[in-house]
C-alpha cells in the first residue's frame, strides 16, 4: 500500500464494520489493493454525480458528506472520522456518487479501487458473500436509526448527535470531560434533521446549563454524561 504498510492497512480494515467479519487472509488481500491519499482542510474528495470507482477508509482526520443545491445551499448528511468508510458502493458497481465528500481538516485515507476489488471478489466467492451480509447489517442499522429519529423530539435528536460526536472523539483519545467536537450549528441541525433555529435554541439551553461551551465552528461538551438526560 503506497505510503503505509500492509500491516497498518490490515489493522485499519479490521475495525471497519463492512470488513470486520472477514478473516485475516481476506483483509490482507484487500489491504494489498489499498493506496494512501492525503487531503488538506476543505479539499473535495469527490463530487455528487462523479463516476464512482473507489471507496475510502479514513486513516486520520475528518470528512463530511454533503448534498448541494442549485441555489448554492448545502446539507450535511454525515461526518466521518478514523476507521469510517465512505463511497463503499463503488466496490460493487460504477454508479454515480450520491453526495459530495469534503475534508474538514488534514485528512489521510486509504483508497480501494472498485475494479480491483471486484476482480478480487470474483476470485473469492466466499468473500463476496460475507461482504453482502455485512452490508445488509449496516443498512438495517441505518434504517433502525432513522426509525428512532422519527419518534424523537428535536432536543433528543440534537443531544443524540452530540453524544455520537463525543463517542467518535473518544475513539481518537478524547477524555471523559470537556470533549472538543469540530462541528458547526448548521451541521448539527442537518445531522439531527431539524431547522437551524430549533437546534440553535436547544444548544443555547445546553450552554446555559453548563453542559456545553460554544465557539466558532466547534463545541466543547463539558459534561457528556448530562446529555443522557435529554435523550428519550
Amino acid at each position: 500500500m503506497g505510503g503505509a504498510t500492509t500491516e497498518e492497512a490490515v489493522q485499519l480494515l479490521h475495525g471497519v464494520g463492512v470488513f470486520e467479519a472477514l478473516a485475516e487472509p481476506d483483509l490482507r488481500r484487500i489491504a494489498q489493493l489499498a493506496v494512501r491519499r492525503s487531503f488538506s482542510a476543505g479539499d473535495v474528495i469527490f463530487r455528487e454525480g462523479d463516476a464512482s470507482d473507489t471507496c475510502y477508509v479514513v486513516y486520520s482526520g475528518h470528512a463530511r458528506a454533503i448534498r448541494e443545491h442549485g441555489d448554492g445551499r448545502s446539507i450535511t448528511l454525515a461526518h466521518f472520522g478514523p476507521g469510517d468508510i465512505f463511497g463503499e458502493l463503488a466496490i460493487f458497481d460504477d454508479e454515480k456518487r450520491s453526495a459530495t465528500m469534503e475534508s474538514l481538516d488534514e485528512l489521510q485515507v486509504i483508497g480501494i479501487p472498485g475494479p480491483d476489488f471486484r476482480r478480487l471478489i470474483s476470485a473469492h466467492g466466499d468473500l463476496a458473500m460475507r461482504l453482502v451480509v455485512a452490508m445488509s447489517r449496516k443498512l438495517r442499522e441505518a434504517n433502525e436509526r432513522l426509525t428512532r429519529q422519527s419518534f424523537q423530539t428535536v432536543q433528543s435528536r440534537v443531544a443524540t448527535v452530540l453524544a455520537d460526536l463525543v463517542a467518535d472523539a473518544r475513539k481518537e483519545g478524547a477524555g471523559e470531560l470537556d470533549v472538543l467536537v469540530t462541528v458547526t450549528q448548521a451541521d448539527i441541525a442537518q445531522l439531527a434533521g431539524s431547522s437551524r433555529e430549533s437546534a440553535s435554541r436547544f444548544l443555547a439551553v445546553l450552554e446555559r446549563a453548563g453542559v456545553i461551551s460554544q465557539g466558532r465552528g466547534r463545541i466543547i461538551v463539558n459534561d457528556p454524561n448530562a446529555l443522557r438526560g435529554y435523550v428519550y
